[in-house]
């Protein structure tokens, strides 16, 4: 943005038309500072730029690897389907306090079969299995803060 001269001389039009005693105007790198009783600085625009900043090169590190997920793991998971959050909240895994969970491992579920209620904003919502099969894992506790998309449970399909 840049400002001309008769682009200052109508924002000083401007002020003068108006009721306000001060104007400051930033954009881009260009700050305009008009008062109307003309106390502080000047009303040219001034430019503000980026100052030259040092460089310096970067002094390589050694490199942290993760180390790889063990094959046995992998292998236990393959043919399991994953149910997953539908959104953020609390999960409970059983309808009330004490009582018996929705599912634990060995449970054979439907697509409509409820496996647990995630509390968002003091509203239960209940969470389908949306998969027939049996429960094999169950990844999350009863309380647990659970995000959107992470993984409730596995399951082995019918």
């Amino acid at each position: 943005m840049s400002l001309s001269h008769e682009d200052v001389v109508r924002i000083i039009q401007l002020l003068d038309a108006s009721h306000f005693d001060e104007l400051n105007l930033e954009a881009e790198g260009v700050k305009l500072n008009l008062r109307r009783n003309g106390s502080g600085n000047s009303s040219a625009p001034t430019r503000t730029g980026a100052q030259p900043v040092a460089v310096t090169k970067a002094t390589p590190t050694a490199q942290t690897t993760t180390p790889p997920t063990p094959l046995r793991d992998t292998a236990i998971h393959v043919g399991l389907i994953e149910v997953k959050a539908p959104m953020l909240g609390t999960f409970y895994g059983a309808p009330k306090p004490g009582s018996d969970p929705f599912v634990s491992p060995g449970t054979t579920v439907t697509k409509d079969t409820v496996i647990g209620i995630i509390e968002v904003m003091k509203l239960m919502n209940s969470v389908s299995a949306g998969v027939e099969g049996t429960v094999v894992e169950t990844l999350v506790s009863d309380g647990d803060l659970v995000e959107f998309d992470q993984v409730l449970m596995r399951v082995r399909p019918a």
